[in-house]
């Protein structure tokens, strides 16, 4: 997640378990028509890929791949979250097709949505305090569900196999999906933030509260109350969960993850790799395996999960 948008969201909640009026903030119409539109279909082998839009429940389209297998199923299906991360020409779709090519061989079904920042017509935050960033937010979170809906509505999909994949931002969209939505069997995330009460406490944030204006910032804070991932994924049970974190963040350290790990309901786990906040091919086939196990999947071919690209680590930009 990039600096600026992390800082918005971390806002301290009431206890989700305490108030279950905070799911009625990510209602929809589940019966509204998706509205599927095709737009063309690539064939790289027995890999169909759509390039498709559907119905947002906050208005507008969300542009997606679907990608397809060859065959009748019943297919398992990820939903795959991209990362939000400045000067990446991955911060769309694309950052994880390959990677669902490579995949669908063993019988998965994925849905890739760009989020609304790399829609047409998304207006950037004038500010941080800007509160369209909040109305994106629950956009992201309601176009996952009716992602979910759409993979689920398909005579191939098994509704009992279904996972979420989400890096950085879309880590914790998946936070969110997690405690709202029971429908979800795994959830991958990674490098995301996870907890506001944790990441509240760092020297960082406490800095950005000062520099916004103490008075300002927590009025903010209280208005959106109910926008603590931490509480949401705490019950993403029966779901598992597999945290992926690297080692080489200013931020989203090993001992902050290590400080999420304990609020993630079980069953889960925790990995780190060698790496900045792209994270890397170790990450990619720990993942894979995960979902491997978690979905009931046939073995990949390990050489066409190799032969997916690293994602780049842009340089930093200077604030």
């Amino acid at each position: 997640m990039t600096r600026h948008v992390a800082a918005v969201f971390m806002l301290v909640s009431t206890l989700f378990a305490q108030d279950p009026s905070l799911l009625r903030h990510f209602d929809y119409d589940q019966k509204a028509p998706l509205d599927i539109r095709e737009a063309g279909v690539e064939q790289r082998n027995d890999v169909a890929i759509h390039d498709i839009s559907y119905a947002s429940p906050k208005g507008g389209r969300a542009p997606a791949y679907l990608v397809v297998p060859k065959g009748k199923g019943p297919f398992a299906a990820v939903i795959w979250g991209h990362w939000y991360q400045d000067g990446s020409e991955f911060l769309n779709r694309k950052e994880f097709l390959e990677e669902a090519i490579a995949l669908a061989p063993s019988g998965v079904v994925s849905l890739l949505p760009d989020s609304p920042i790399a829609r047409p017509g998304y207006v950037a935050p004038r500010e941080p305090l800007d509160e369209i960033q909040i109305d994106h937010r629950v956009q992201q979170i309601l176009d996952i569900r009716r992602g979910a809906d759409l993979l689920l509505a398909r005579r191939d999909v098994d509704p009992k196999r279904l996972a979420y994949v989400g890096h950085s931002y879309n880590a914790t969209t998946g936070a969110f999906v997690a405690g709202i939505d029971k429908r979800f069997k795994a959830f991958v995330l990674m490098a995301g933030n996870l907890s506001d009460e944790v990441d509240m406490r760092s020297k960082e944030f406490q800095e950005f509260r000062q520099k916004v204006g103490a008075e300002k910032f927590d009025a903010f804070v209280a208005k959106y109350s109910w926008l603590d991932q931490g509480k949401y994924v705490a019950h993403a049970a029966p779901a598992s969960v597999l945290l992926q974190y690297a080692t080489r963040e200013d931020f989203l350290t090993p001992e902050r993850a290590r400080e999420y790990y304990p609020l993630v309901s079980e069953p889960k786990s925790l990995k780190f790799c060698d790496a900045p906040h792209a994270l890397n091919a170790e990450a990619r086939r720990d993942r894979v395996a995960f979902l491997v196990k978690e979905l009931g999947l046939k073995a990949p071919d390990a050489a066409a999960i190799a032969r997916v690209p690293d994602l780049v680590q842009p340089p930093a930009t200077q604030k």
